[in-house]
Order: C-alpha cells, then structure tokens, then sequence
C-alpha cells in the first residue's frame, strides 16, 4: 500500500481519482492548491508519489514541482503532472522538471494502475540544475515545438527529460520538420538558457572553410586571414552549438569535430593555443547515418559521440492531428497579434489540408499558408487558395485518397479514417488491443475511449 498525494482544485476529478486510487488499494490525500499541499507536507511523511494538476488557484502547478524539487526536498518522488490542455511549453517544462509523466485529463483506471505500478517500481534522480519560467505559448513570439499528436507529445517529453541534462542530443527527421526549432526549444528549457545558441549548417559552407568556421583562425592562418577570429565553439562558450546537417560534414573534418568533443577544447586553424570550451553540442540530419556508417561516409565512433539522447521528428504526414492547429498558429502569427483580424480557413481548405501529403512537412505548410493568405482576395481562405500544391509532385497523394473520403466533413472524414485504422490494427494483432494500441502509436486507455466514441467498443 502506498500513500498517494492528489493536487488538484477540480473537486469531482480529484476525489474521483483518490477514490480510483483507494479501490486500487493506496492511501490517497487530497490537497486544492500548492499551499495545501505543503501544508499536508509539514505534517506527515513524503508520499509514495504524486498527482498534480497544472493549473491550480494561487502557485500554478509548475512552480508547486519546483518547489517540491527543491525546497521541499523531494527529488526522488515521481510526480505526474495532469492537465486539460497540454501544450509543448507545460509538457517540456514538466518533464524538463523531473515529472515522471504528463497526461492530458480525462485519465481512465487502466491506465493510473499501469501508472503506479510504474511509479511505485522507479526511483527516479532528481534534476541538477535551474530551469527558467515558460511562457504561454500561443502568446510566445519564439520558436515553438507545437503539436497535440501523440507522436508529437512524445517528442515534446523526451525533449523536456534532456533539457534537464547536458548530454549531447541528435535530432534526425525529414527536410522541414522542425529540427533547428527543437533545438532552439531544447536550448531555451536547459541551464544553459541564458547562454548564447549558436547554430551551424554544416553543408552550407565549403570544406576548406569549415575548419576555420568552427574552430577559428589566428592571424596568417591563410590568404585573407587579417587579424584573428574566433570559432562558433568559442562564440557558443557557456551555451548550445547547433550543427545542421552534421550528415554532410567531410570525413577528414568529422576527425577533428570527434578530437573536440573527447577533448573538449579548440586550437584555433593557424595556431597552437589550445581554447578550453564549455558547450553542449545538439546535431541534426535528414541523413540516415548508421547506414551512411556502413557505407564508409560517417564515423562510427563520431556517431556514438553524437547519439546520446535521440529526438526523432516524424514527418507531417504521420502526425495528421498537428495540421490544422498548425495552420491556424501560421494564420495567427501572419496576422501580427491575438487582437488582429486574421484569415480563416473555410471547410473545403481544412479537407484540403488535412489529405495532403506534404512532402516538405512544417516548413511547407507553414509556406502555404503564408502565400495562400498573401494571395487570397478575401478574409476566407478556400480550397482553390492552396490550387498551387496541386502542382507539385506531392499531388498524387491527394488523388490516392478516396474520392468519398474527400467529400466529406471534416470530422466525418476523420472518424471515418480513425474507424478504419483501428479496424485494420485489431484485424493485424487477431483482436489484441495492447499489440493494436502499440501499432496505432496511442495508449491502451486512447483506444479504449477511441472505440467507445466510434461505437466499436464490441469490435
């Protein structure tokens, strides 16, 4: 039996949850805020572990597990973190904070049992450093990681879990995905916030300059070289170096980069004076470098160095759920501010999106909407707005989609989508709706309430 604390001012969540909690067979305490939840705290032992909502009266639940990391003392007890609406900033924040988990409300019996039983069973390290405020995200002018997919909340968790850290990260993902955005996002959750991002695109700048651009130069070091410059090592001392497309940087430079990393120090090109530097190195690609390791053109050991946390971004096309909030955060942002009028997608236009295939994923949607809403003659942006993308070769996506499909609404068309995917996984696991979660990509409580809503809770 296990002492379960419950923090959250939803009073019909929170005793339906400690009763859950009871009929499992742990002690459950309740608390309507932080404060009476230290308050709980200062008079008996530490819970067992912790259910906390994000938006509470008073102290928002955020600051309450800082708090409890902190000055309370209870680095070593896993917390879930609850609340109704989950976005990239209170997801990474959680995480980056040591929550144990982040679950979006309602949460079903199965899953708080499998959750506790995971609780009950880890004993997680409490993180080593600071983590900086997040700001609401649909105000934030910075880089978002968006998404409500479950893939894309993944994403967001792994990437909150290793801004608490300062090991080196590897972000692959198609062209257009977002990965200089997570690493931006990365950056801004770390210690090392307030530090200088430095980014590099390794297939940008000629191979005999890419030496000299990472690493400097002194004075004489080659034709042109006037007076001494420093590396981006040295310019993102104390912070996060970026290196794009680290799957297109030479062989003979990937030996250098491997000798810095083990070493970590820099000679500048043309020098012996050896520069110690303090950053955290973030590498991506669109490459597939364990095959570009069998193939002789990337470094084993090189590879090892750099693939300590993986961040996987799937492309959009895989993560249908993310297209229209993503539209309507690009019409938001075209439009300047919450407060200005801004164009609307109408329903053929939300289809539309929906079924296309977007073979440049983020950035190409992101293009679309910025040249639909430049072009279009009224405030309501329609089907034949986006004609251009029936231009390209990526077309041949929207033709594959039934043509009924296609007619019909948008949440008609959705269900009716949802309803013959899981049709097809349960077919695929003989009935196993564990195996056919897992191949869906969603929990087994998700399906549970997806058949239910679709009237397949029999199938």
């Amino acid at each position: 039996m296990a002492t379960i604390l419950i923090i959250d001012d939803d009073d019909a969540f929170r005793e339906g949850l400690a009763e859950t909690v009871q009929d499992l067979g742990h002690t459950p305490l309740e608390a309507r805020s932080g404060e009476a939840a230290f308050e709980r705290l200062r008079e008996r032992q530490a819970p067992d572990c912790i259910f906390l909502d994000f938006r509470l009266p008073g102290t928002d639940g955020l600051a309450v597990l800082e708090s409890l990391r902190g000055a309370h003392g209870l680095q070593r007890v896993p917390v879930v973190m609850l609340t109704a609406h989950a976005t990239s900033d209170n997801t990474i924040g959680a995480m980056r904070l040591g929550a144990f988990e982040h679950l979006t409300k309602p949460v079903g019996r199965d899953e708080i049992a499998a959750l506790l039983e995971r609780m009950l069973a880890a004993h997680p390290d409490a993180p080593d450093a600071a983590t900086p405020a997040f700001a609401d995200e649909t105000a934030s002018r910075e880089p978002q990681l968006l998404g409500v997919s479950e893939a894309m909340r993944d994403v967001q968790k792994r990437l909150g879990r290793a801004a608490g850290t300062h090991s080196t990260v590897l972000i692959t993902g198609e062209t257009g995905t977002g990965k200089e955005v997570a690493a931006h996002v990365l950056h801004r959750a770390s210690a090392r916030s307030s530090g200088p991002f430095v980014a590099v695109n390794c297939a940008a700048i000629p191979e005999d300059l890419l030496e000299s651009e990472l690493f400097g130069h002194g004075k004489g070091a080659f034709t042109g070289a006037h007076a001494e410059r420093r590396g981006r090592f040295e310019e993102a001392h104390g912070g996060t170096l970026f290196l794009d497309e680290i799957g297109d940087m030479p062989l003979a430079m990937q030996a250098k980069l491997l000798r810095v990393l083990q070493e970590r120090q820099v000679t500048p090109l043309g020098t012996n004076r050896p520069v110690a530097v303090d950053v955290r190195i973030v590498a991506a690609t669109h490459r597939d470098l364990p095959a570009m390791v069998a193939q002789g053109a990337f470094r084993r050991d090189l590879l090892y160095r750099l693939d300590v946390i993986p961040l996987h971004l799937p492309p959009l096309r895989e993560r249908v759920a993310d297209i229209l909030p993503l539209a309507e955060h690009f019409l938001s942002m075209l439009a300047g501010s919450p407060d200005a009028s801004r164009k609307r997608l109408s329903a053929d236009a939300q289809r539309m999106l929906v079924t296309f295939a977007w073979p440049g994923n983020v950035r190409e949607l992101a293009n679309a909407i910025e040249r639909a809403s430049a072009l279009a003659p009224g405030a309501l942006l329609t089907r034949d707005d986006f004609a251009f993308l029936f231009d390209t070769a990526a077309s041949a996506t929207i033709d594959a989609i039934p043509a009924g499909l296609a007619e019909l609404s948008l949440d008609d068309a959705l269900a009716q989508l949802e309803r013959t995917l899981i049709a097809r996984a349960l077919a695929l696991t003989d009935g196993n709706r564990a195996e056919a979660a897992r191949r869906l990509g969603i929990s087994r409580q998700s399906l549970y309430t997806r058949l239910a809503n679709l009237g397949m809770s029999d199938a």
